[in-house]
C-alpha cells in the first residue's frame, strides 16, 4: 500500500499544468494511466477493507467464507453467493458439521419423502443449496429471548398463551417449546439424541407446516405440544409413562397436522386429489400426517443410532397415535374409552392400555381449544374459521360439478357462534367428560369449567347475531350422524 501510495503521488505530481502537452510523459501513454489507474484503485480498497474493518477470505473454492465484521456472516454455496436479510440469522449450511456418513440418506426413503409431500421436497432441496427460506427467523433482542424462557418455566400451565411465546420467539414456538419439552423429560440424555438433529429435525417439522394456513400451522401444533405435555404430567399418568411413551407423545403432537394443505377430507375425496387415491378415501389427512412424519424422522437421521427394530416400531407407534385424531373415527375411539372405564379394567402397566390411553391425550390435545381461557379459545375459534371459510371459496367449484357444498364452509349461512356451539356439543363436552372420568384432578375439571363458560359465551354471541338462543348448528349431525351428543359422566 505505501508503495502504491507513493507512485500514484509521483505520477499527480507530473500532472500537466494548464495548457501543458498532455501527450508527453506517463499520461500521453495509455499502459501508463492504466497503471496509474490499477495503483488507485489497489489502494482505495485496502483504505475502505482497513475502514470496515473487515477481513476478507478469497479463494477458488467454492465454499469459501466471506466474514463481514460490521455486516452479514454469508455462505458462498455452488448455487452462488446468497445474501441474508440484514437482521436476519445467517444460513448456516449443517453438511459442514456432519460427515457424509452422518447425512447420507437411502435411495429409497429420498424417494418416499419426494413423492409424499413435493412441497417438503421443495423446501429442505432448497435449504440444503443455501437457497434463503422466506420469512426466515429473525435475531431477538435479549428482552425477547429472557421472556420466552421466563414462559418456557411454566410451560405445563395450562393458561399457557402460545400466540404470544410465538411472537416471542419470532414464529419458532413449534421448535423452541418441542426441544425444551425434549430436554425437560430428559429425552435427549436417555435416547443419546444429537442435539444438532434434533433441532434440525424440528426446523424441517416447523417449516412442513404452511403457515399461510389461518389454523392448522405450526402455532397449532406447538399448542397441541403443550397440552400434551400437560396431559403427561396427570398424576396416573406421569407414574406409568416410560421415556418410550413421552417420546412418542411428544414427536406425534408436534407432528400429528404435518403438511396439511388447509382443506378437509371430504373435499379431497370429492376432488379425486392424488393423496384421496392414495389412502383410499381412509383417514387421507392423518396418514399423510404421519407418513410425512416418517420421511423427515429418516432424513434427519435422529434415530438412525437405534436398531432397526426399534425404529420401525416407533415409526409403527407414532401412525397408530396420528390416526387416531381422525375426527371421523371419533365415535369409535370413544366408545372404546367409555367400554373401559365402564368395566375399570384400565391397566396402565399394560403397554397396549397406556398406547390407548395416549391416543386418547393426543385426541383431546387436538380439540382442547374450546377448554382454554376465552381469551385463547376465541382466537383459536376465528381462526379455525377463518380457513372453513377459506375453503368456502371453492364452493363455486363444488357447486359446478355438483359436488355438494363442504360442511362449515358457507360464510353465506354459518357463523362462528354456531359452528362452536355445535362442535362443543357434539364433539367436545363427550370426549372431555370421559377424558374427566379417567383422570379426575383439578386440570380435567378446569378444562371442563372453560369449556362451559366458553360454550355459554359463545351462545350469548349467538343471541345477539339471531335474537334466538335455541339455534344449534346441525351441520355437525351431517358430519357423522354416529356421533351425537351423550351426556358426560364425571362420577
Amino acid at each position: 500500500p505505501a508503495l502504491c501510495l507513493a507512485a500514484v503521488s509521483c505520477c499527480f505530481q507530473h500532472w500537466p499544468p494548464s495548457g501543458g502537452d498532455y501527450a508527453s510523459g506517463i499520461w500521453g501513454d495509455p499502459m501508463g494511466i492504466a497503471l496509474v489507474w490499477c495503483l488507485a484503485l489497489i489502494l482505495i480498497k485496502w483504505i475502505t477493507s482497513k475502514r470496515r474493518g473487515a477481513i476478507s477470505y478469497d479463494s477458488s473454492d467454492q465454499t469459501a467464507l466471506y466474514i463481514r465484521m460490521l455486516g452479514d456472516v454469508r455462505v458462498r454455496s455452488r448455487a452462488g453467493f446468497e445474501t441474508e436479510r440484514r437482521g436476519s440469522h445467517p444460513y448456516i449450511d449443517f453438511r459442514i458439521f456432519h460427515s457424509n456418513s452422518e447425512i447420507e440418506v437411502s435411495v429409497s426413503a429420498r424417494n418416499v419423502r419426494r413423492l409424499l409431500s413435493f412441497q417438503r421436497y421443495l423446501r429442505s432441496s432448497r435449504f440444503f443449496r443455501g437457497i434463503t427460506v422466506p420469512n426466515s427467523s429473525n435475531i431477538l433482542d435479549d428482552d425477547y429471548n429472557g421472556q420466552a424462557k421466563c414462559m418456557l418455566e411454566k410451560v405445563g400451565n395450562w393458561n399457557f398463551d402460545i400466540f404470544l411465546f410465538d411472537r416471542l420467539t419470532n414464529g419458532n414456538s413449534l421448535v423452541s417449546l418441542t426441544f425444551h419439552l425434549f430436554n425437560l423429560h430428559g429425552l435427549i440424555e436417555h435416547f443419546q439424541l444429537d442435539t444438532m438433529k434434533l433441532r434440525r429435525f424440528l426446523v424441517m417439522v416447523q417449516e412442513d407446516y404452511h403457515s399461510q394456513n389461518p389454523y392448522h400451522n405450526a402455532v397449532h401444533a406447538a399448542d397441541v405440544t403443550q397440552a400434551m405435555h400437560c396431559y403427561l404430567k396427570e398424576p396416573k399418568l406421569s407414574k406409568s409413562l416410560t421415556p418410550w411413551d413421552v417420546l412418542l407423545s411428544l414427536i406425534a403432537a408436534a407432528t400429528h397436522d404435518l403438511d396439511h394443505p388447509g382443506v378437509n377430507q371430504p373435499f379431497l375425496i370429492k376432488t379425486n386429489h392424488y393423496l384421496a387415491t392414495l389412502y383410499k378415501n381412509t383417514s387421507v389427512l392423518e396418514n399423510h400426517h404421519w407418513r410425512s412424519a416418517v420421511g423427515l424422522l429418516r432424513e434427519s437421521g435422529l434415530f438412525a443410532h437405534m436398531s432397526l427394530e426399534n425404529r420401525q416400531l416407533m415409526e409403527s407407534q407414532i401412525g397408530d397415535l396420528i390416526l387416531a385424531t381422525d375426527i371421523s373415527q371419533q365415535n369409535e375411539y370413544l366408545s372404546m374409552f367409555r367400554s373401559h372405564l365402564d368395566r375399570g379394567d384400565l391397566c396402565l402397566e399394560n403397554a397396549n392400555h397406556r398406547h390407548f390411553i395416549l391416543q386418547m391425550a393426543l385426541k383431546c390435545a387436538d380439540i382442547c381449544n374450546p377448554c382454554r381461557t376465552w381469551e385463547l379459545s376465541k382466537q383459536w375459534s376465528e381462526k379455525v374459521t377463518e380457513e372453513f371459510f377459506h375453503q368456502g371459496k371453492y364452493c363455486d367449484i363444488e357447486k359446478k360439478y355438483h359436488l355438494g357444498v363442504s360442511p362449515l364452509c358457507d360464510r353465506q349461512t354459518e357463523t362462528i357462534a354456531n359452528i362452536q356451539i355445535g362442535f362443543m356439543t357434539y364433539l367436545v363436552e363427550p370426549l372431555f367428560g370421559e377424558w374427566a372420568r379417567f383422570s379426575n384432578t383439578r386440570l380435567s375439571q378446569t378444562m371442563l369449567g372453560h369449556l362451559g363458560l366458553n360454550k355459554a359465551s359463545w351462545k350469548g354471541v349467538q343471541r345477539e347475531q339471531a335474537g334466538s338462543s335455541d339455534d344449534v348448528d346441525p351441520t355437525f349431525e351431517e358430519m357423522d350422524s354416529d356421533i351425537l351428543p351423550q351426556e358426560p359422566r364425571l362420577s
